[in-house]
């Protein structure tokens, strides 16, 4: 992900009818970008050309670029989406997110645009490595080719055209030959028409093209998902899950593809509406996850106990947490060993304050949970809480050496390191670009430092991912503070009191 992405356009509406009415084409589509889509116009209006844009402004051109995309007018869109990258404000996590959605279109050349902005190497790097090792093709396109297979694209997953495209494109041999993403688009475009095998040929000459291209390992998987053979899918997600990838958000994609792969492979009622509501969990499509869980009790072999499981992380995540804890103690009644179960409680437990019990639920949550590190993390967390800092450092040490992608322990280990607390913050914003806590932090340190233009950019981020964030507003008071604009400063450490009434720093900023 982004957990407030886009949820663009292709949405799943199968769910109420029950989950094997799910279509597989359903699934084609690309990333959404920067957050949940504002609506178009009718009356397009043209991007600036210099002003710096704000969130609203990005929301609206990026709607508007986008809808001319899906409309196939895909040269008028690549323009504005050009321009879009030209006029936003300067900070590396648009650029990365821009990156990542422009290669998702197929818009290569604009995604390496958006690219060769990126400032800060420590916290992009990982990053735009994914994305190059994710979508990139391996022969660069030319821009009037890449708008023409970007065109087929669009008229594929969009205007129900995939036979006539399909068609004109394989008349292309010098194309084929030349293009291993053309290939791509042969396959996909064979693959929404139901030609399985024309559809597994293509992808086959893509991937031998090549191999290192992780979203057409993620097609084919999905081709032989609907193939006589769809356990041959499972062996492909186990190929791009030993992908040595960098980051939170890419490894959250292979987590995806495996669990809808999953879904399409069981042949068990139950078990196809579990991973499809593992599948909706990790796109953070809550309701719809919350939805098929419920549809999943008492079906043919159900397991009650893991859906009572992953229901409670499901409310809890949309902070329904009475709803969670209920869900999470019939699962723990029938199961005392279930991870998820036992994290969730904990998690319940630590919102009350009553740590030494928490730590016993994350305790017992990390010793039968033998695949995430957020058990660990948790445990961590609570022996810092209980004034037990040397315990907590070795833990986060400890998950740092076997998972690198753990923004939480890097973050947690600039708090105890101070020496490299630069470094480790740094870190864990590169492998987690939307952990805002990595962020307030960074602006933390640049204020202390009287940098006031970098901390206002860190801080900048912060409000893009949550503007809701009560720290947000009283660190950018103290950039209002420094500043000398007294006014600017109490009005944002009040909003910051208005979101916790029970800040201390803010209260101490305005004498109360």
């Amino acid at each position: 992900m982004l957990k407030k992405c886009f949820s663009l356009i292709i949405v799943f509406t199968a769910c109420a009818a029950g989950a094997g009415a799910v279509n597989i084409n359903d699934f084609i589509k690309p990333a959404n970008p920067l957050e949940q889509a504002l609506p178009v116009e009718r009356d397009f209006f043209p991007i600036p050309q210099k002003a710096t844009l704000t969130k609203n402004d990005i929301h609206n051109q990026y709607a508007i670029a986008l809808n001319r995309y899906i409309q196939s007018n895909v040269k008028s869109s690549y323009a504005d989406f050009e321009v879009l990258i030209e006029s936003v404000s300067p900070l590396d996590y648009i650029y990365l997110q821009m990156s990542e959605k422009m290669a998702d279109l197929g818009l290569f050349n604009l995604s390496e645009l958006a690219l060769s902005k990126l400032t800060d190497d420590d916290i992009s790097y990982m990053f735009a490595e994914d994305v190059k090792h994710f979508y990139f093709p391996a022969v660069k396109l030319s821009k009037d080719v890449e708008i023409y297979l970007a065109e087929m694209f669009s008229n594929i997953v969009y205007n129900d055209q995939s036979r006539e495209v399909t068609a004109e494109l394989v008349k292309n041999i010098t194309l084929l030959e030349k293009y291993d993403y053309a290939n791509y688009i042969a396959a996909l475009g064979y693959l929404k028409s139901n030609n399985i095998p024309e559809a597994e040929k293509y992808i086959n000459i893509a991937v031998s093209k090549n191999p290192k291209n992780l979203n057409y390992k993620k097609l084919k998987a999905e081709i032989l998902a609907q193939s006589k053979k769809p356990q041959n899918a499972l062996k492909i997600v186990a190929e791009i899950k030993s992908q040595h990838l960098l980051t939170y958000e890419f490894k959250r994609k292979v987590n995806s593809i495996e669990e809808y792969i999953l879904y399409k492979t069981k042949k068990n009622e139950f078990e196809k509406k579990y991973h499809l509501a593992y599948y909706f969990y990790y796109e953070n499509e809550l309701n719809k996850a919350m939805r098929t869980l419920q549809t999943a009790f008492n079906t043919k072999k159900s397991n009650n106990k893991n859906v009572y499981a992953l229901l409670s992380r499901v409310y809890y995540d949309m902070k329904e947490y009475e709803k969670a804890e209920d869900n999470a103690l019939k699962a723990y009644k029938l199961d005392r060993s279930n991870a998820i179960a036992l994290l969730v409680l904990g998690d319940i437990t630590a919102r009350k304050n009553d740590y030494k019990n928490a730590l016993k639920y994350y305790e017992a949550a990390a010793a039968n949970d033998k695949i995430s590190y957020l058990p660990e993390i948790r445990v961590a967390e609570t022996y810092q809480k209980l004034g037990k800092p040397k315990k907590a450092y070795d833990i986060f040490s400890r998950v740092l050496r076997n998972h690198s992608d753990s923004c939480e322990a890097y973050y947690h280990m600039a708090l105890l390191d101070k020496s490299r607390e630069v470094e480790y913050l740094k870190k864990s914003v590169a492998v987690n670009s939307q952990f805002k806590d990595g962020w307030i932090d960074l602006a933390r340190i640049e204020i202390s430092k009287n940098k006031l233009d970098k901390a206002s950019s860190y801080l900048a981020i912060a409000k893009y991912i949550d503007e809701n964030d009560f720290r947000y507003y009283y660190y950018q008071g103290l950039v209002y503070k420094n500043k000398g604009l007294v006014g600017d400063a109490k009005r944002s450490f009040r909003k910051s009191l208005m979101l916790n009434p029970d800040y201390s720093p803010a209260k101490e900023e305005l004498s109360i």
